[in-house]
């Protein structure tokens, strides 16, 4: 699989063109099964086929129980600068119900380990959690800020299917909690973060000043990024969006014979238009008419700047200048609020 990786990188080499490379992010399932000595051939390996910075921000997400002192000490000996630990809750019926492999004692020992050996670091967290209340959720906010993250990210529930949580609630063998439960969670972290100085720059995700993510950013901005590896995802920048194949022995067969094992979608105008309305409502920076403008053409703001109209004057939506934003007391309802303004037909 790592050699497919590596060979894949190279028939990619011209996706970039000459695009500076400012993140490169090991992410997108449990990247800290490799060891830090295979992550550090891969960097060396990106930087060799791309543009990279020399201030490039290198993140790699791990999970408490891949972490050891040894092991975060190679990575930063391999050039990870920023690490995405997978916490999500330090309480440890928590992390029974979500099935983690961790411990409550693993994320302690590992956020500390974390703390002492790198200065960039983000923390997960889930809010809205079965059997959770207001109480059990400041606690976990309290311990993630007494090891002042740089950067937190805070995201609710999400029951998928096919999973165990999925069968269980359907069973009611777990019972969800209320709604009314669930943002008073988000509401008492929203008001918490901001007077602890975090800039909440994303829906989910918040940070210190200087300390966004680097690779988030781009996502929402809509810079053309490249994945490498099984189910990867990539985007050019304009209009195609592609993703490898999500099978390994096809993936590996595929690289072997020099093939790229991708399906690609064309987004039309209409596409790019419900993107950006989506991405810039959950960013702080806001919907940008000049973007709208530029990339797509006069008609679709004069489509958001009609249909915004409901949402202004029931104070869910306000304009800065050429932004539209949400307000802070409708950010619970933000990608509800999205789709209402999405374009449905041309």
């Amino acid at each position: 699989m790592v050699k497919s990786m590596y060979r894949e990188l190279e028939l990619r080499d011209d996706f970039f063109k000459n695009e500076l490379i400012n993140s490169i992010y090991f992410g997108g399932g449990s990247p800290s099964l490799l060891s830090s000595e295979i992550v550090g051939r891969f960097i060396l390996k990106i930087k060799k086929t791309f543009n990279v910075s020399k201030s490039v921000e290198i993140t790699i997400e791990i999970n408490p129980d891949d972490s050891s002192k040894e092991y975060l000490k190679g990575l930063k000996e391999n050039k990870i600068n920023r690490l995405s630990i997978g916490v999500q809750s330090f309480i440890e019926e928590d992390l029974k119900l979500m099935k983690r492999a961790h411990t409550s004692n693993q994320a302690f020992k590992t956020m500390k380990e974390v703390k002492s050996l790198f200065k960039n670091f983000s923390i997960d967290l889930i809010y809205g959690l079965p059997n959770s209340n207001i109480e059990k959720w400041k606690f976990n906010l309290n311990t993630a800020l007494s090891y002042n993250p740089p950067h937190i990210s805070c995201y609710a529930l999400t029951v998928e299917p096919r999973t165990v949580l999925k069968k269980q609630v359907a069973l009611g063998e777990v019972l969800l909690i209320e709604e009314s439960e669930v943002k008073e969670q988000y509401n008492h972290m929203i008001n918490y973060l901001e007077k602890k100085k975090y800039d909440n720059y994303e829906f989910s995700n918040f940070a210190h000043s200087g300390n966004y993510s680097v690779n988030n950013n781009g996502y929402w901005i809509g810079k053309p990024y490249l994945g490498i590896g099984p189910s990867a995802h990539s985007f050019d920048g304009n209009n195609v969006r592609s993703w490898n194949i999500n099978q390994n022995n096809i993936y590996i067969k595929s690289i072997k014979e020099n093939k790229l094992p991708i399906t690609e979608e064309y987004l039309s105008l209409k596409d790019k238009f419900n993107e950006i309305v989506m991405t810039g409502l959950r960013t702080s920076s806001g919907v940008s008419l000049k973007i709208i403008r530029e990339k797509i053409g006069k008609k679709f703001v004069n489509y958001l700047e009609e249909n915004s109209k409901s949402r202004i004057l029931s104070n869910d939506l306000y304009w800065d200048g050429d932004y539209l934003h949400i307000t802070k007391k409708s950010k619970f309802l933000s990608d509800g609020i999205a789709s209402d303004l999405f374009m449905i037909d041309l």
